[in-house]
């Protein structure tokens, strides 16, 4: 057991973000006491240093990441995953339903952290990665439109530009986004890497596609599962190929699946 808190406490929705600095996994989630503060959220972490056989007492770092009159505001840290971006910053996003969404990390692996206080709208759960050339993307979900929104800023989230992505069929869910490198011939190369619930109004047809061109052009989608699904996770596995994890047949079951890279570029 990693976190568990007496009836009437909950933890929700985990994320994770791996320093490759340091080696150290850090889980994030959102606690509340339903007894003494129900709809209040504190946002927590606990980390590993031996790759999840051990974990730490949990860590509150809602004063680091969130704004005192925040408090009684819907917020919590977006599931799935977070980044470590190429100069060893760890970023991640969290959702305030009332003020928008915000940019909080740590630049000394997780010592401390902070937030960037420039709120991003419109935006509900969302996934940031970074691009080759430093530019920091995020792909939001956005309730009641359809598809999805992308937001972008390269002065590490100073500033945003905001625009929808039409071809980015979504019915306002959580889904996920990966920058994966790799190389041809000794030449390095990335491309992106998308799985969501390819649906304009129904949690079903969880598919993956990707991008070479930094998000510019999607390829056709491939359909991972054509059922009743919900929030899904990307990762990168040791020998190279893709991992995807996902819930499925209304929310009954959480599974994990596995595609290599030359299967999703197959026509």
């Amino acid at each position: 057991m990693i976190v568990d808190f007496p009836l009437g406490e909950s933890a929700s929705d985990p994320s994770i973000i791996v320093d490759k600095i340091t080696g150290e996994i850090f889980l994030f989630y959102n606690y509340m006491n339903l007894k003494l503060e129900k709809e209040v959220y504190y946002l927590h972490y606990v980390k590993s240093a031996d790759n999840g056989k051990t974990w730490s007492k949990h860590v509150d770092i809602t004063e680091q990441i969130s704004k005192p009159e925040w408090h009684n505001n819907f917020k919590f840290i977006t599931s799935g995953e977070g980044i470590q971006t190429n100069s060893g910053k760890l970023l991640h996003t969290l959702v305030n339903l009332e003020n928008g969404l915000c940019v909080f990390g740590s630049d000394n692996h997780g010592e401390t952290w902070y937030f960037i206080d420039n709120a991003i709208k419109p935006a509900d759960e969302s996934k940031i990665i970074e691009l080759a050339d430093g530019t920091l993307m995020i792909n939001s979900r956005v309730n009641g439109l359809g598809y999805r929104y992308v937001h972008l800023s390269d002065d590490y989230g100073k500033t945003w530009t905001s625009k929808p992505d039409s071809a980015l069929i979504d019915p306002s869910c959580n889904s996920s986004i990966l920058n994966y490198s790799y190389e041809i011939e000794g030449e390095s190369k990335s491309i992106l890497i998308f799985s969501n619930l390819e649906s304009k109004n129904k949690r079903e047809n969880l598919s993956v596609k990707y991008s070479l061109d930094n998000g510019a052009t999607w390829s056709k989608s491939k359909t991972i599962y054509a059922g009743s699904a919900a929030y899904s996770s990307l990762c990168v596995l040791q020998n190279g190929d893709i991992g995807l994890f996902f819930e499925k047949d209304n929310y009954t079951d959480n599974v994990f699946t596995s595609f290599s890279l030359n299967w999703l570029l197959a026509e």
